[in-house]
């Protein structure tokens, strides 16, 4: 029990031993017994005082910061002290000694990860190769060479034939001066027509001569693209397949004695990753592996923030909701705990989408808050507004998603009746020919009344869904944003996304280089969890593809 349990010293009176165990998810500063924990394992970490040979330091270089998590406990005896632990990993450790283990059979594991974890990177290798190796980067080496080549051929054959144009231009005018029989002028115009024809012909015949010299080059490009793509199909259906075999080798307990698989806990939908990583699912199966009653738990950001920039170093924090919501209300059945978050469905999911706008072609819905745009590649049949416009036309053509929506965010979502309309209304998404304007309110208040956020994302390699800003390997992504209303420390703003990447406008709200300012209710980059992301889709602007008139549609914000 040593090896466990650090006691308290001296030992807390029974006032100050909380009568039951605080909801994990809610905000607010922890028990203080919670808070004593927490501050004698800060002042550890602050003087690197926890194990031998581990790299401390690590955690202060940017976006390696860590949640870390204590739970006060009581022994069978009486005596009171706490455990620690961490989220993931540690130093590239999952066993630290001092610290809660993770909770998966690691005999198991170890029977099948390393050749599965060795399959992944043989996969990554050889996407890598299609995208960067010898043979595409000859491939589009000589086809930049070849376009530059036609590109000085073509502005040459340009330059002569606006030479060639004066001088037909000039004799045009000659001939109009000059006095000559009516049959012989229309000989020269008809000459000079002749030239004019022959010069465009001439440039058709180059044209298609470019055309088929580059097709062979990019031809064999796009067999290197369908290759990649069915590598990347490969590689996320292994690594799911490898990450549902792993979640059924996590023994998730509860204060009842009783065991379950993660992947139950989920089940139908596979867990998210990182799902039963977390400190407090540790700590709660660490106590109840020894005998131990929970009594407070807390958990608290070390070292650099996130490159999200959404956590800082000493802060508390609540259980995260996207991986924890089905693991720690299944862990701590049996306990005498605040009252839990509702298990029931998520907001959204039995709401009618209201039709905002349809003709023959397109039809516009307003999406509730917690409904998904499109269902899973996994779960072809979950509840989504794709799946309820399907039982909506099941007489007609298969309606298609234009913009999805993330499902916490709420609003205007446009879909095709026909493939001809979907491809261009996609089109004039991409080429930003299309606006959507965004309504949220932001926990913070925003110096300046509007302005443009330029920060390049992707997604983060361990933590997805999440994204994160990387000016170096990330993708371009331009926000811009006015201030309509403020309420004390909370801006009401219209964001008006340039790019569309995913979790943009969450990670532009909250980043510091952004607006400082986290989207209200937004569990992933924000502070607070309150009832639903404060996120709404309220007007798009678009050409209609079949009439040709501006479409403006309008769907005010719930809140």
């Amino acid at each position: 029990m040593q090896a466990v349990v650090t006691y308290f010293d001296p030992q807390p009176t029974p006032s100050e031993v909380p009568a039951r165990l605080a909801n994990p998810f809610a905000e607010g500063p922890p028990h203080p017994l919670a808070r004593r924990a927490a501050e004698a394992l800060q002042e550890r970490l602050r003087h690197g005082d926890l194990s031998a040979g581990l790299h401390l330091q690590d955690l202060e270089e940017p976006g390696r910061g860590k949640m870390f998590g204590v739970l006060a406990v009581a022994a069978p005896d009486g005596r009171m002290g706490y455990l620690c632990g961490f989220s993931g990993m540690l130093d590239g450790r999952w066993h630290i000694h001092g610290f809660a283990p993770p909770l998966f059979d690691e005999a198991a594991r170890n029977a099948f990860w390393p050749a599965g974890e060795a399959e992944l990177r043989a996969l990554d290798s050889a996407h890598a190769e299609l995208l960067h190796g010898a043979e595409p980067v000859a491939l589009r080496t000589r086809l930049d060479e070849m376009t530059a080549r036609h590109g000085a051929h073509a502005a040459g054959l340009q330059e002569r034939h606006e030479a060639n144009r004066r001088l037909r231009h000039e004799a045009r005018q000659h001939l109009a001066q000059r006095a000559m029989g009516e049959e012989e002028r229309r000989a020269a115009l008809h000459a000079l027509g002749q030239e004019s024809r022959a010069d465009a012909e001439e440039r058709r015949r180059m044209d298609a001569a470019h055309h088929q010299e580059r097709e062979v080059l990019t031809s064999a490009l796009r067999a290197l693209d369908v290759r990649r793509a069915e590598l990347e199909h490969l590689r996320a259906e292994r690594s799911r397949q490898l990450w549902q075999q792993i979640a059924y080798n996590y023994v998730i307990p509860n204060a009842r004695g009783e065991e379950r698989p993660l992947g139950v806990l989920f089940a139908p939908e596979p867990p998210p990753g990182g799902a039963g990583d977390c400190a407090a699912p540790k700590l709660l199966a660490q106590a109840y592996r020894h005998h131990l009653k929970p009594l407070a738990l807390a958990e608290f950001w070390w070292g650099a923030p996130p490159l999200t920039g959404e956590r800082r170093s000493g802060m508390y924090y609540p259980a995260c909701r996207s991986k924890c919501g089905a693991v720690l209300p299944y862990m701590l059945e049996g306990l005498p705990v605040d009252p839990l978050p509702p298990s029931g469905r998520a907001p959204g999911t039995g709401d009618a989408l209201r039709l905002v706008y349809e003709d023959p072609w397109l039809l516009a819905v307003d999406k509730p808050c917690g409904l998904l745009s499109v269902p899973g590649r996994h779960s072809p049949q979950r509840d989504s507004v794709l799946t309820r416009l399907r039982r909506r036309a099941s007489e007609g053509p298969e309606p298609l998603i234009v913009h999805p929506l993330e499902s916490d965010t709420s609003g205007l979502l446009l879909a095709a009746k026909d493939a001809e309309t979907h491809v261009a209304l996609q089109r004039q998404f991409a080429r930003r020919e299309a606006d959507k304007h965004y309504t949220a309110w932001l926990e913070g208040s925003v110096p300046g009344d509007h302005g443009l956020i330029e920060l390049p994302l992707r997604a983060h390699p361990e933590d997805r869904p999440r994204q994160i800003v990387d000016p170096v390997h990330g993708k371009r992504a331009v926000t811009e944003w006015r201030v309509m209303q403020r309420n004390g420390s909370q801006t009401q703003v219209v964001l008006l996304p340039r790019t569309g990447l995913p979790h943009q406008l969450r990670v532009h709200a909250a980043h510091p280089l952004g607006l400082n300012a986290p989207i209200a209710g937004d569990r992933l980059y924000g502070n607070s969890g309150g009832t639903r992301l404060m996120l709404h889709a309220g007007t798009l602007t678009a050409v209609h593809p079949r009439t040709g008139e501006r479409l403006h549609l309008e769907c005010p914000a719930p809140f």
